[in-house]
């Protein structure tokens, strides 16, 4: 990160990554046909435009969550870069709050299409459409995973998960549990969290697997994870499969919009084992990402045979 971007821009403007010194104003940025998007876990995000047209995504954290001022933590995440993330591109850090911007995709959240949340309107979703999305995610995780023992996403759930025109996954929000207050943990979505954060509040990369299982269970079932901070409490989803596979037909675990795919059963019986297997209590006996990423693209590939098979 070139110090004359920051120093230029640390006062009362923007620091953007990349090559290139730019300026810009934060209460420019603010004021510019701002739009609320929504009400995340750690603060607001809203739609803005920088002075060439550009459309980006505005993360305003609440100033009681953060840490304080975590420049150098933020300038490596702006570091990380894939086809799969959300790119970070700017921020500004000071005493009083963290604002970052990001890429802004107008299609939306998992969330929003998945459930029919956020103001907008249901989206049917064909199986091979959740197949991509949950391999894009698997593949955004592994790329941070390879960056050390110790980076982790940190909070992954389908409002965190922005698709494209082409349903392609760009997961955001990635690192930002490090620019928060331990205790500002605890707001994690519950339904997501793996049971050893309960007592330790450590976020890792099996943590992580754990998550992007029900994640998984989410795509398959269609229901959503439970919210101990929402008044629609949703559901314990790792509990509830575990609950309906010794109760009822396997059939009746997956998501009713699904169910009208024809010859694609057997894939979604493989999706749903390695869901089970990823939310795991026992963080030891969860696979790793690179395993997870390989297992869908096996499914993927047998999905695309079947389909050719059948069409």
């Amino acid at each position: 990160m070139a110090e004359s971007i920051a120093e230029n821009n640390r006062k009362d403007g923007l620091v953007f990554f990349g090559k290139g010194e730019r300026v810009y104003g934060l209460d420019k940025l603010l004021t510019s046909k701002i739009e609320f998007l929504g009400k995340g876990t750690f603060g607001s995000t809203y739609k803005s435009f920088l002075d060439d047209g550009v459309v980006v995504a505005v993360k305003i954290l609440k100033f009681d969550y953060v840490l304080g001022v975590e420049r150098e933590k933020i300038e490596k995440l702006g570091e990380r870069v894939h086809e799969n993330l959300l790119p970070l591109r700017a921020y500004h850090c000071t005493n009083h709050g963290t604002v970052l911007i990001y890429d802004y995709i107008p299609m939306g959240s998992l969330s929003a299409l998945l459930h029919g949340n956020g103001g907008a309107s249901k989206t049917q979703l064909g199986w091979e459409v959740r197949c991509r999305i949950a391999y894009g995610v698997a593949q955004g995780i592994e790329y941070l995973h390879s960056r050390g023992p110790d980076v982790c996403h940190g909070n992954i759930r389908s409002s965190n998960i922005i698709l494209n025109d082409n349903y392609d996954a760009h997961l955001s929000d990635f690192g930002i549990d490090q620019l928060i207050l331990p205790h500002s943990k605890a707001n994690l979505i519950a339904g997501y969290q793996a049971p050893e954060l309960k007592n330790s509040k450590k976020i890792s990369q099996k943590s992580d697997i754990y998550s992007f299982g029900v994640l998984l269970l989410e795509l398959l079932t269609g229901k959503v994870p439970i919210d101990a901070l929402s008044k629609n409490e949703g559901v314990d989803l790792p509990k509830c499969v575990r609950l309906m596979f010794q109760e009822k037909p396997v059939i009746d675990v997956f998501d009713s919009d699904l169910l009208r795919y024809k010859n694609v059963g057997e894939q979604m019986v493989l999706m749903l084992q390695l869901a089970i297997c990823c939310t795991f209590e026992n963080p030891n006996k969860r696979p790793s990402i690179d395993a997870v990423t390989n297992r869908i693209k096996e499914i993927n590939s047998f999905t695309r045979i079947i389909r050719k098979l059948y069409y």
